[in-house]
């Protein structure tokens, strides 16, 4: 196909950011707030890195047909370099407290819903079919996510004062989920491509919805990081990633090619 090179970096994007939210979700098995949220959490991790090997298998899949090496989903994961991921700023944010990382599940997943059901009709069958798979578990993520908010920012002058400040300090990364580039362009062109500036009304609605029912409020400052084309996506990232990768990558980069 013509547009495999750009599909290629498509597909990247749309597993490096579960695959990067999966290993923060990682980090809190076993610290969970109650033994149900944190059997809760893992399923919802465990959904997500799922997800992540679908699309990098077939973002190696296409390499492939580029004449590439056709890395694996592990050599994907495992051996690329921090200005080679391309996820969304918002997944690489620090875990900080459970009102920090619910508050960056929330939206993260009310966005990632939206994206995948805009992917349903893809000229791409198998961009369609994942986007299909992944759709029927994240609905269940935006609702679980946006409980929590509740929860906690309707919850005691403590929880609200923290999930307030999450989202203050959060809002900044999300600008970047509806500013396509060139590549996310030329594939929205071509009928593969969720067109993400459809995605920013409905996002905002729902966000605005629950922060309501939460007693929170959106930040007032406007500035987005990596909303004007310098972001995650483009594999411009902030410290955070580097130390996520350090420990995810570990055991390859120390024992290449190591088998169980």
């Amino acid at each position: 196909m013509d547009d495999d090179p750009i599909l290629f970096q498509y597909l990247l994007r749309l597993g490096d950011s579960p695959l990067i939210l999966a290993q923060q979700l990682g980090a809190w098995v076993g610290k969970g707030p109650a033994l149900e949220e944190d059997i809760a959490l893992t399923n919802v991790g465990l959904d997500l890195l799922g997800q992540a090997r679908l699309w990098l298998t077939c973002a190696g899949e296409v390499e492939a047909r580029l004449g590439g090496a056709g890395r694996s989903e592990d050599e994907l994961a495992f051996t690329r370099d921090g200005g080679e991921f391309r996820n969304l700023l918002l997944v690489e944010q620090p875990n900080g407290s459970y009102a920090d990382t619910m508050a960056r599940q929330f939206l993260f997943d009310t966005w990632h819903l939206l994206a995948l059901r805009a992917l349903l009709p893809s000229r791409d069958a198998r961009v369609a079919a994942i986007a299909d798979k992944a759709a029927r578990e994240v609905a269940y993520h935006v609702e679980r996510s946006g409980d929590w908010v509740v929860r906690l920012g309707d919850g005691t002058p403590e929880s609200h004062a923290r999930m307030q400040a999450a989202i203050d300090g959060l809002w900044m990364y999300t600008g970047e989920m509806f500013v396509p580039d060139a590549v996310e362009l030329a594939l929205i062109d071509a009928g593969v491509a969720a067109d993400v500036r459809a995605l920013e009304a409905p996002w905002r609605r729902h966000v605005d919805a629950v922060l309501a029912e939460a007693t929170l409020s959106v930040p007032q400052n406007g500035w987005m990081q990596g909303g004007g084309g310098r972001g995650g996506k483009q594999g411009v990232h902030t410290e955070h990633l580097g130390h996520l990768l350090a420990e995810m990558q570990f055991l390859q980069r120390a024992y290449p090619d190591a088998q169980w």
